[in-house]
C-alpha cells in the first residue's frame, strides 16, 4: 500500500515563484473595482508580486479577470483568496487565478487544486489541521489568524513539522513580518494594513517598507 504523504508529494504543486521569492501575498478585500488595476500597479511598483483578491464580493471574478489581463504572471501573480467551496475555486481559476487560498482546511478544494496544478494554500491553525492540510496537497499552509500566536508559534512548529511551508495572514504589519520570517515562515499574507486605504500612493510606499524590511531577514527555508 503506498503512503499518501508520498503520493501527495509527487503531484503537490510548488509555491509559485513569485510568493517563494518575493515573501509577500498582498491581500485585497471589498476594494472598489475602479481602483484595483491601480492598486496592482502600486504594489508591483513597491515591490510585491503576488496579489490575493478575495471572493467574498460580488466583482471578485470580474477583477481578477481585469488583473490578469494587465499584469503577466511573472509579473504580478493574481490568486483567490476566502474560496470556500469547489464553486468558487472553479470559478477563480477559470477567471485567471494562479492559486487558491482558503480561511480553512477543506479537503476536497485542496486535493482538486492538487490534481489541477494549482497551488492551494488552506488555512488551518493548530498542528493537527496543518499536518492534514499538508497531506493533502497544499503547497503550502496559510496559519490563519496569524496574530493570535504570533512568531514563536511558527518557530516551535517548525520544530516537529520542518517540512511544512507556513504562510502566517491576519494581523500582519510591518512591526511583525519580518517576525514571522525569521521564525522561519515561507511567506506572509497582508491585508488591511497593506491595502485597506485603497489609496495607490498609499499601498505603493507600505509594500516598498515591507520588502525593505524583508530583505533584512536572511534565513529562507
Amino acid at each position: 500500500m503506498s503512503d499518501p504523504a508520498t503520493a501527495t508529494s509527487r503531484t503537490r504543486p510548488a509555491i509559485p515563484e513569485s510568493i517563494a521569492s518575493g515573501r509577500v501575498i498582498a491581500i485585497g478585500r471589498r476594494l472598489d473595482p475602479s481602483t484595483v488595476p491601480s492598486i496592482g500597479a502600486a504594489l508591483l511598483a513597491g515591490g510585491i508580486r503576488a496579489f490575493e483578491v478575495t471572493m467574498n464580493s460580488s466583482s471578485a471574478l470580474d477583477v481578477i479577470g481585469a488583473l490578469t489581463k494587465r499584469f503577466a504572471p511573472d509579473e504580478l501573480l493574481i490568486g483567490a483568496g476566502t474560496v470556500l467551496d469547489l464553486a468558487a475555486a472553479q470559478g477563480a481559476v477559470d477567471a485567471g487565478a494562479r492559486f487558491i487560498v482558503m480561511p480553512h482546511t477543506d479537503m476536497a478544494i485542496v486535493e482538486w487544486a492538487a490534481g489541477c496544478g494549482i497551488a492551494a494554500f488552506p488555512g488551518s491553525f493548530t498542528p493537527t489541521e496543518i499536518l492534514a492540510a499538508w497531506r493533502a496537497g497544499a503547497a503550502a499552509v496559510k496559519l490563519f489568524p496569524a496574530s493570535a500566536v504570533g512568531p514563536a508559534f511558527v518557530r516551535e512548529l517548525r520544530g516537529p513539522l520542518p517540512e511544512i511551508p507556513l504562510i502566517p495572514t491576519g494581523g500582519v504589519t510591518l512591526e511583525n513580518a519580518a517576525g514571522f520570517l525569521d521564525a522561519g515562515a515561507v511567506a506572509v499574507g497582508m491585508g488591511s494594513w497593506l491595502t485597506g486605504s485603497g489609496e495607490p500612493e498609499v499601498v505603493r510606499e507600505r509594500a516598498a517598507a515591507v520588502i525593505a524590511a524583508l530583505a533584512a531577514v536572511d534565513w529562507r527555508p
